[in-house]
Order: C-alpha cells, then sequence, then structure tokens
C-alpha cells in the first residue's frame, strides 16, 4: 500500500468534470484506489464517491493504492490532480 497527499488546485474543486477525470484515471489501473479527505474515504473509480466527498479548491485529500500497480497508480494520479484534471 502506498499513500500520498495532494492540495486540489482546479478553481471549483472536485466538480462533475473533474471528478469524472479522476475517475477515468484511476479505471485505468487494477489497483483498489481510495481517497481520504476529513473523516471520509472515497473511492477513487466511483463518479458519485468522489462528488460525494465535497472537495473544494485547497484541500488536502490522502490517495491511497493497494495493489499490482500501485505505485504507478498513485504517481499518475497526483499528476493529474496537479496539473488540474483537465480544467
Amino acid at each position: 500500500m502506498v499513500k500520498q497527499r495532494v492540495t486540489i488546485k482546479n478553481p471549483t474543486g472536485l466538480h462533475l468534470r473533474p471528478a469524472g477525470n479522476l475517475c477515468k484515471e484511476a479505471m485505468k489501473f487494477k489497483s483498489l484506489i481510495t481517497f481520504s479527505f476529513k473523516e471520509n474515504t472515497a473511492n477513487a473509480k466511483s463518479v458519485l464517491s468522489v462528488l460525494g466527498a465535497c472537495v473544494k479548491c485547497g484541500d488536502e485529500i490522502e490517495f491511497c493504492c493497494e495493489g499490482e500497480d500501485e505505485v504507478e497508480a498513485l504517481e499518475d494520479l497526483v499528476v493529474a490532480v496537479e496539473n488540474g484534471l483537465g480544467e
């Protein structure tokens, strides 16, 4: 299992479009991918779960990846978030 914290840079947080982009990136990997925000844990492969976390701009989340491609998954997701998730 690997973990890393990252700060959301999107001005509107993880609304529908960036949440969808995050899920699309996460779906490329076989690993279980979740993220923690406040006291909640969200499945990064579920748009509803990501939207339900109510993550805003400037919030810090912690990705947790567990599985055969966990290192690659974590690196890819952190880069995607740092690049604004397509926004």
